[in-house]
């Protein structure tokens, strides 16, 4: 009897090598095993074919577990079993149907982790390998396999962004001094206070490539003059997002910069039309790095997933409050 639960874990671990280039589609890894007749005739089981979905829009895990089975293990794939951390796809998007590839295969069985909830999949994948008799198990490690891509299930559960907030604050509790807002079309001389170390600015990098966005407020895009850009971590650079509903960050503004898209709000910035439009747009995942006004109106409508605080050694005795955390 095969492990389930060990290959959809090894699943799970292929899956995440696509972390930083999938999105927005999800991370998914495929195994291969057969499970027949071994040495000196013996009952055995090998792992035959791995596969992961690489990049966006390239061949999904499926397509690359079946090409990395060698030529002469070919004709076991009759006798093996195919784990997939995903429900395979049922339809022509960038690739073909992988339903389709599995039914040519021939393999006899295909253990699914989760069902995928995007309507042009939400169970016909499953559907179409059994109407062509191959028998399939769904739900193995199901909550694991939710957690890795709980970006990808937000956008298609909630129609909405996976939100992340995040903040640094100082010891006694202030996220910056107090510093004058630069006029309309300028911007600001001061520098901001430096709550973060080394590591942490890595692991906010880290938190930039994991989400496919991140959002600031005009008054840190006036203040800070942030570049948003993921410099300290493989992977993406996140589209940028700008809520300025009076129009006061100039062109010149490092948030315009040509190397990442940069999308600006100003004529309805209600946190329930962004989130619903950035949806629309196919964005899955949010990371917010405004200051605290616009940090206060999000954890007031309710609307997020996480919160990140990191909490500096410093203190400044006055200056931004930092965002109180209801318990």
């Amino acid at each position: 009897m095969l492990e389930y639960t060990k290959y959809i874990s090894r699943c799970l671990q292929l899956a995440r090598l696509g972390e930083y280039y999938v999105a927005p589609n999800p991370m998914v890894g495929a195994v291969l095993v057969y499970s027949g007749e071994g040495v000196n005739g013996l009952m055995g089981e090998r792992i035959i074919g791995e596969g992961w979905h690489k990049e966006y829009g390239g061949p999904h895990a499926e397509v690359n577990c079946f090409a990395s089975v060698r030529a002469e293990d070919e004709e076991l794939l009759k006798d093996s079993t195919l784990f997939v951390s995903l429900e395979p796809c049922s339809h022509f998007g960038k690739t073909p149907p992988c339903a389709d590839l599995i039914v040519r295969k021939g393999v006899k069985r295909v253990v699914v982790g989760m069902l995928d909830p995007n309507p042009q999949v939400a169970g016909q994948g499953i559907a179409r390998l059994r109407e062509n008799g191959i028998e399939v198990v769904v739900g193995i490690l199901e909550a694991g396999c939710r957690e890795l891509n709980k970006r990808f299930l937000c956008l298609h559960e909630k129609h909405r962004p996976y939100v992340i907030l995040k903040w640094a604050q100082t010891a006694d509790g202030f996220m910056d001094r107090k510093r004058p807002i630069p006029s309309q079309g300028q911007l600001t001389e001061t520098r901001p206070l430096v709550i973060s170390t080394p590591l942490s600015k890595r692991l906010v990098h880290k938190m930039r490539a994991e989400n496919m966005a991140i959002l600031v407020g005009s008054n840190t895009a006036l203040l800070d003059n942030p570049k948003l850009k993921n410099t300290h971590w493989v992977g993406r650079n996140p589209i940028r997002v700008l809520l300025d509903r009076r129009k006061r960050v100039p062109l010149s503004s490092a948030i315009f910069s040509d190397d990442a898209q940069t999308i600006v709000y100003s004529e309805n910035t209600e946190w329930s039309f962004v989130l619903e439009d950035l949806a629309k747009r196919g964005i899955h995942s949010i990371l917010v790095e405004g200051g605290a006004q616009v940090l206060n109106h999000i954890l007031e409508t309710g609307i997020y997933d996480e919160i990140h605080v990191e909490t500096g050694e410093i203190c400044i005795g006055d200056g931004v409050l930092a965002p109180k955390i209801s318990k």
